[in-house]
């Protein structure tokens, strides 16, 4: 199984900067309704939400701009489970032109499974939790993503 295609979109006027390309926070609002699409496709819908008052939250986001999207662009993102645990997931989306296998960007994430009535942490249902295994299995046979847990820093200076 590949990486799973979660959203793709047109890149539109109102997203640019004034030089034509993408503006920072647009990155991270397509990688925002990716995430959105995976909550879906591991069960973790509006209406599982609703029901359970469960949802997920992000403890921490990693962003890195390798090219410049311009305005017209039509983009896809690509996201690849890299572990998961009973109540955290860690993913990576890539951004790429629709058809091309070039990263544009990279976004790597760690989920938390929230009850929303606390809110506190809360272990995956069984069933999202067996999808979660489902995808993660097959997506540890995929290479890692070469820009996966990168620091931020300066170089220590001698």
């Amino acid at each position: 199984m590949p990486a799973l295609t979660t959203y793709s979109t047109k890149i539109i006027p109102d997203w640019v900067d004034y030089n034509g390309h993408l503006r920072d926070a647009f990155y991270l609002l397509i990688f925002s309704y990716a995430t959105d699409a995976l909550m879906d496709t591991l069960g973790l819908t509006s209406d599982n939400r609703d029901a359970s008052g469960h949802s997920l939250f992000t403890l921490e986001l990693h962003l890195n701009y390798l090219h410049e999207v311009k305005l017209g662009a039509e983009v896809e993102v690509h996201t690849q489970l890299i572990a998961h645990d009973r109540k955290r997931l860690h993913l990576y989306h890539s951004l790429h032109l629709v058809g091309d296998a070039k990263e544009l960007a990279g976004n790597e994430q760690m989920l938390l499974h929230v009850d929303l009535a606390g809110p506190h942490s809360t272990p995956f249902s069984e069933a999202v939790l067996a999808r979660l295994t489902a995808i993660s299995d097959e997506h540890l046979k995929l290479p890692k993503p070469a820009l996966l847990g990168r620091v931020i820093g300066l170089p220590s200076q001698k």
